[in-house]
């Protein structure tokens, strides 16, 4: 039999899936990407899984900027040629695309089982949509509609400058200033970016920062074990708040600004109590604008596999 497959790849985690029907997923499959030395290994490992299969056309969402034909990761040591990875895939087709071009097609089909959302706001039907996702790094896409389809606004978005609002924040940029040189997005809004705003502000109170890995200091956080631990995750909440509101101006997402990545749907229940939803919609005299705009965490795992696939389904046909 002939299949179709999709792959979500992250600087740390490749996921592969088949497709079913027209875009229901089956078959998934995670693996760490240090286990294999190319892209092309870790998909033909996956392919062994099935001989029965033949697999004739795929999409794959990564995590770095694809513009040509050769692809390298930003967090990872991967590269390849789309062409040549094709040819040794034996496949008729390959799309490769940004993994938030990704993340934004799967918005779309989401359902209400699969979103939750923070604070008030309206989608409106076939309006810009924004998606940003803290992970390894910080993603960011923007959708909009055509008369062709959904169309996927790439960019770099996550490596915009982090632009801070309050004392705190302004400690933790001067911390990372004279750590790093250049304070970007991703640099306070990511894994790291959880151990950045740490340090910073244990450098402002003059306090010693003992903790090394981001998991530690949100577990603190959300278990109350540890001040500086949920004074973190607090201003992490207010930057996020802050940056999303950044995106609904950009391009008035009136459908709706998400919040993807693999760190925020860990604590969602935090988020909602946290000040995320007031610093988005403090944007002084268009505050009023902003407050319309809903803003959601996507709690489906398989989000960058379902947008693969729904890119898939668009944009070829068997």
């Amino acid at each position: 039999m002939t299949a179709r497959f999709v792959a979500d790849v992250g600087g740390t985690n490749i996921r592969i899936a088949q497709i079913e029907g027209s875009s229901s997923l089956s078959h998934i499959k995670k693996y760490l990407c240090n286990d294999f030395a190319t892209i092309e290994e870790a998909i033909k490992h996956y392919f062994s899984h099935y001989p029965d299969v033949s697999f004739s056309y795929g999409c794959i969402a990564i995590a770095c900027p694809v513009s040509g034909d050769w692809v390298k990761m930003t967090n990872h040591s991967w590269e390849f040629s789309i062409e040549k990875l094709t040819a040794a895939l034996g496949l008729d087709w390959l799309g490769v695309i940004n993994d938030f071009t990704s993340v934004a097609h799967s918005l779309p089909v989401l359902g209400d089982e699969q979103k939750i959302q923070i604070g008030t706001g309206t989608v409106k039907e076939k309006a810009n949509i924004a998606v940003f996702g803290p992970g390894t790094g910080l993603g960011v896409d923007h959708l909009t509609f055509t008369d062709k389809g959904w169309k996927a606004l790439d960019g770099e978005g996550g490596h915009v400058d982090f632009a801070p609002q309050d004392e705190n924040e302004f400690a933790i940029w001067h911390f990372l200033k004279k750590k790093l040189g250049h304070v970007s997005a991703e640099e306070v809004l990511s894994g790291r970016g959880i151990l950045h705003i740490y340090q910073g502000l244990a450098d402002h109170r003059q306090l010693p920062a003992t903790l090394t890995q981001p998991a530690q200091i949100t577990q603190k956080a959300v278990d109350q074990e540890c001040e500086l631990c949920l004074a973190t995750l607090q201003q992490f909440c207010k930057i996020m708040g802050s940056f999303a509101g950044n995106l609904a101006l950009n391009l008035g997402t009136a459908g709706g600004v998400y919040i993807g990545g693999g760190i925020a749907a860990r604590f969602v229940d935090f988020i909602q109590n946290s000040d995320f939803r007031a610093r988005f919609e403090d944007k002084g005299r268009f505050s009023h604008y902003v407050a319309t705009i809903p803003t959601f965490i996507i709690t489906e795992p398989d989000h960058g596999l379902i947008g693969a696939a729904a890119y898939l389904e668009q944009n070829h046909k068997d």
